[in-house]
């Protein structure tokens, strides 16, 4: 241990000696914290998210672990640290610096701790979902979100963590006095006489929660009392809360967790709250250059708004189908809409990309979007159920913007180019046929052209004339035409003779 972390090491004794927390003698929580890691050989994995109460958890495991003697050092720490790729850049950036601190430090202190970010499938990013396959922009009824890029890379991790050893034991920062719900699963799940907590759907993993009944200002009375244990200060952490009133995003393990919408360490593009006061703030504060970020991310709740659903989305739904669903008095219909147009999402991805490289322009190097996003994203435009782009336009897009190319993933999506769907518009408006059922047709054809047995080639032409093509009016018109006599099987002899017609083409 060098000078400068003996110095820090011992100021750390005297403020554990010296401080009641919570009614409690901070050394009696750091003697009960060494108690249950030498229980057993069950190794922990702490929850960090960069926040107070996860910056709190670490700092005190790595206090305990500094004051155990060294052959009492006995299971390796994990901290992992779920970056969804759209968090907040400037609390990025602290997290990271924590997390190379940390890999650093414990080396030289002797410590079992390893600090690891995880991140979502590149295939169920935000950005994936949203501009890619059309969600719609999140809200508390549709939190898409929540498990693909939070929930499943942390329990992922967990689960790699069980097979290698048996058990884990997950540390987190969570406190009841933060959610009336998250006390409850708390409490349910709580093990009579143990510290530990059975883990809400993960099994063979427990939940250790040292802070569980401290309150906010117990927290902040922790941090501001000393330095870091592996060095700095939680000043900057301090000046990020301040004239805020805004809680944290705690590492979400399961779905009684709590938005996170308000909290300056979610994501930027969070739209499950009205208001996004964390960014607001932040940009009140000084960090005016994420302006932009808060402008784009605005314009998404815009296309929240029920009344501009129609202008945002397709009114078919990812199926192929145009929905509806009864209102509370079962009398009238509301129309469900669908995905995202693909005309809208070229656009949001091209000021996506224009915003970036304003931003790496002006001082302020970011990654809104990873290429092997991108990659993903053209991939899901191309084999769009409702408009395939034949255009191929992302990499127009991206050429436009930053006047370079990417070496893009062969497109194997069929021989088609963008003249081939200019020129199906024309004859489909001519003859009054789709064109883009025309396009699905021709996909299904070409997937199974080549082979010796074409099975099910019939099934999945009809799987596509079955959807719903056409303007809404038109679609509505058919449904509203028929009658209890009128069956599937004479819905698909339409399309069907539609079909036929457009193959004369």
């Amino acid at each position: 241990m060098s000078n400068e972390n003996s110095f820090i090491y011992e100021t750390h004794l005297e403020m554990l000696n010296d401080s009641v927390i919570a009614g409690q003698p901070l050394n009696d929580m750091i003697n009960i914290i060494k108690e249950t890691y030498c229980s057993d050989n069950r190794p922990w994995i702490i929850g960090f998210s960069g926040g107070k109460d996860s910056t709190t958890i670490l700092s005190l495991i790595y206090s305990s672990l500094l004051s155990l003697p060294v052959e009492s050092r006995t299971k390796h720490i994990y901290v992992v640290s779920s970056d969804t790729l759209v968090e907040t850049p400037v609390v990025v950036d602290m997290i990271n610096r924590v997390i190379d601190t940390i890999n650093k430090q414990a080396v030289k202190d002797g410590i079992p701790m390893t600090a690891h970010p995880v991140y979502p499938k590149m295939d169920q990013t935000f950005w994936v979902n949203l501009l890619g396959r059309g969600y719609p922009a999140p809200r508390q009824s549709f939190r898409w979100c929540t498990e693909r890029m939070k929930i499943d890379p942390v329990s992922s991790f967990i689960t790699k963590r069980v097979a290698e050893f048996g058990e884990v034991v997950v540390v987190l920062g969570s406190r009841r006095e933060e959610s009336s719900s998250r006390a409850q699963v708390i409490a349910k799940h709580s093990i009579e006489g143990s510290p530990l907590s059975r883990h809400s759907s993960l099994p063979n993993a427990y939940t250790y929660m040292p802070i569980e009944y401290w309150t906010a200002d117990d927290v902040w009375q922790y941090l501001m009392s000393g330095p870091c244990p592996w060095g700095g200060s939680n000043q900057a952490l301090f000046e990020l809360y301040k004239g805020s009133n805004q809680g944290e995003c705690p590492l979400v393990i399961d779905k009684s967790t709590p938005s996170c919408g308000n909290s300056r360490f979610g994501c930027w593009t969070c739209t499950v709250v009205t208001e996004d006061k964390a960014i607001h703030g932040l940009i009140e504060s000084g960090e005016s250059w994420m302006q932009p970020l808060l402008d784009f991310r605005n314009e998404l709740y815009e296309s929240t708004k029920p009344e501009r659903k129609t202008e945002y989305r397709n009114y078919k739904r990812r199926t192929g189908r145009v929905e509806y669903a009864n209102n509370e008095d079962n009398t009238v219909q509301k129309h469900i809409p669908g995905p995202y147009w693909l005309k809208q999402r070229q656009d949001w991805i091209k000021k996506l990309l224009t915003i970036e490289k304003r931003l790496n322009e002006t001082g302020h190097p970011i990654s809104l979007i990873k290429k092997e996003e991108l990659q993903a994203i053209r991939q899901q435009w191309l084999r769009d159920p409702n408009e395939p782009d034949w255009a191929d336009s992302l990499p127009k897009i991206y050429a436009e913007v930053y006047k370079d190319e990417i070496d893009w993933i062969e497109n194997d999506a069929g021989a088609f180019t963008e003249p081939d769907a200019k020129l199906l518009n024309e004859l489909g408006e001519r003859y009054s046929v789709s064109a883009e059922m025309i396009m699905k047709l021709i996909e299904v054809e070409l997937s199974m052209s080549g082979l010796q047995k074409r099975n099910g080639i019939s099934g999945k032409l009809e799987s596509v004339l079955k959807k719903d093509w056409g303007t809404l009016e038109d679609i509505n018109s058919r449904n509203k035409g028929s009658n209890s006599n009128n069956t599937w099987d004479d819905k698909l002899n339409q399309l069907q003779q539609e079909y036929s017609e457009a193959s004369k083409l």
